[in-house]
This record gives C-alpha cells, sequence and structure tokens, in this order.
C-alpha cells in the first residue's frame, strides 16, 4: 500500500501521530476503500498501477418512529453520534434522554430511533441529504436569520487556542490521512482541548457526529466552541446555533448567509484558521483582546 501523501497529499507521518485517531478499526474498515488506479503523467511522463485508499460513500436511512424516515449519505462510521446528533440538529429531540431506543441494522443500513414522543416533522421520506448538502428543509431558517435563536456569551478565548484546537483536530483525522476526501469537525472547551470529534465525506455529518457523540456522553455543547475542517455555509452555523455553540473556528472561509446567522445569533464566526493566523467575522469579544 503507497503511503497516503503519494495519492492523497495528505498529512505527514509526524502531523496525523500527534494523537491517536478516534475511529475504531471497525470504523476505519468501513469507511475506508482501497483502490487501484492510473496515476499518469500530464507532462508525458509513464502511467502506473498504483494503490490507494478513497473514502466511502454509502446510503444511510434514518426511520424516527412515528416521525419519518430521513436518507443521508454519509460515511458509514460513528453511526448512532450521526442519527443522534441529526436528530438534536432537526429539532426532534432536545437530548440523549428523549431518544428510548437505537438499531442498526448495518445489512440494510437502516437505523430506527424511537423516541419519547413524536415530534411535528414537515420534511418529506424522499428526501435524500446529499453528502456536500446537510440542509433538510426551510422549516426553521427564518428564527436563525431573524435572531431568535442565542447562543450564551461565557467563552472567552486567546488568539492562539484558535491554532491550538486546528492542530487538534488536524491531528484526529486519519481517515482523511488515508484518503484525502472526507471532513472533520470538533467540538472543544475553554481549554482548546477536544470533547468530541467527528469525520465523514459530508461537512454537515461530521458536525452531527460530533454534536451527538457530545449528546450521548451527556456533554451539553452549549457554551462551548466547533473546529471545522472546510468552507462555513448556511447549514453549519445553523446546527452550531442549535447546540448553543458560541464560536467557530474553521480553516476556510464562510459564505455571506453563514455570516448573517453567526451574527443574528451571537456565535463568534473564525474562517481562515492557518498557521498564525485567522480572520473573525462576527463578534471578536470572544478572542481576547479584542473588541465587538
Amino acid at each position: 500500500m503507497m503511503h497516503a501523501t503519494q495519492c492523497a497529499q495528505a498529512t505527514s507521518d509526524k502531523e496525523t501521530k500527534a494523537d491517536p485517531p478516534v475511529s475504531s478499526t471497525a470504523d476505519a474498515k468501513r469507511a475506508v476503500l482501497g483502490v487501484e488506479p492510473l496515476r499518469i503523467s500530464t507532462s508525458g511522463g509513464p502511467t502506473i498501477r498504483d494503490q490507494c485508499e478513497v473514502a466511502v460513500e454509502k446510503l444511510l436511512t434514518i426511520k424516527v418512529e412515528g416521525v419519518d424516515a430521513f436518507t443521508l449519505m454519509c460515511t458509514p462510521s460513528q453511526i448512532k453520534p450521526l442519527a443522534v446528533g441529526f436528530a438534536f440538529s432537526e429539532g426532534m429531540i432536545s437530548s440523549i434522554d428523549d431518544v428510548l431506543g437505537f438499531t442498526h441494522e448495518m445489512d440494510s443500513g437502516v437505523v430506527h430511533l424511537r423516541l419519547r414522543e413524536a415530534v411535528d416533522c414537515t420534511v418529506g421520506r424522499s428526501l435524500i441529504v446529499t453528502s456536500s448538502c446537510g440542509l433538510c428543509g426551510s422549516r426553521s431558517i427564518v428564527k436563525y436569520l431573524a435572531g431568535t435563536v442565542q447562543s450564551t456569551d461565557s467563552l472567552r478565548v486567546p488568539g492562539s487556542l484558535l491554532q491550538t484546537v486546528a492542530r487538534a483536530m488536524h491531528a484526529q483525522q486519519d481517515f482523511f490521512a488515508r484518503t484525502g476526501g472526507t471532513h472533520a469537525a470538533g467540538v472543544f472547551g475553554a481549554d482548546g482541548g477536544l470533547v468530541s470529534f467527528g469525520q465523514d465525506i459530508g461537512r454537515h455529518n461530521a458536525l452531527d457526529k460530533s454534536i451527538g457523540q457530545c449528546l450521548i456522553q451527556r456533554l451539553s455543547p452549549a457554551g462551548h466552541g466547533v473546529v471545522l475542517s472546510g468552507r462555513v455555509s448556511l447549514e453549519l452555523v445553523t446546527k452550531a446555533a442549535r447546540a448553543g455553540i458560541e464560536l467557530i473556528a474553521a480553516v476556510s472561509a464562510p459564505s455571506s448567509l453563514a455570516m448573517q446567522v453567526a451574527q443574528s445569533c451571537n456565535i463568534t464566526l473564525c474562517g481562515f484558521v492557518r498557521a498564525d493566523r485567522a480572520t473573525v467575522y462576527t463578534h471578536p469579544h470572544r478572542i481576547e483582546g479584542l473588541e465587538g
């Protein structure tokens, strides 16, 4: 098997060994597929048969008893955190206590969630949530745009912590190190330590996994920050707002609607968290030494 940097141009051994990855061996087997593509030279060099790995993308159907069924395109790992986080982000549950039963039929790719009580949900059964879009409907977007959802204002961090959490996330991204094709999200506290971590081919799934892991651990994500491996779009900020996240640190850029919702929901939004710099778009007062 060739080195990951040759096939995916991912992270180096030195970087990926900073901390052990959180994924189990079983998760890794389901999430990564070995392939033998052709590696060509676009300048007339030789063509060779290579060995590398790609991220697995599969259908997962989450059947919520008394509510609806939802089909997600995802990396088949951390399935319970994904299902719980998705249900939470979509407003079907408020805590892990609302989940009375969970079963996963691995062969069929179906998850069954039994809730304490049925909730009103307007998302149709025909919906498929692709790996590139995690927005399941517009039924609750207005309240975020209007600022009726507000994060608390307790988190204060030094600017250097942004790099700390980005490095901590990077060190856990074993799927990305092997494939170069997955995203990650990690919820962190004021000390910069990751309290949960998720990785998936979809950015929104990675965040749902991280939030779901918090809920399963009976740890509220409210008042925490989240570090993201890619760009920040509307659905990621609305998921963070629903969870009470106060600060988003992302390695790439936000969209205009992401900034608008972060501003209205009292979330500090930081993008381009790379090397020794970061760009703070909204509510900079949570970064020590900056004013609002």
